[in-house]
């Protein structure tokens, strides 16, 4: 059976989010899409 090349990693959505995104609005959009589906679906969000 092939392996899954898509695994969860150990970096922090937030920090990820903090680093990589340059806009001050996208970084706010970015949070409140995590805020919704967090609410949503009951799960904390992970980096794949």
């Amino acid at each position: 059976m092939a392996k899954n090349k898509t695994t969860e990693t150990e970096v922090n959505v937030f920090e990820f989010i903090d680093s990589y995104v340059d806009k001050e609005q996208k970084k706010l959009d970015s949070l409140k899409l995590i805020e919704l589906i967090r609410e949503w679906s009951g799960y904390e969000p992970r980096m794949w």
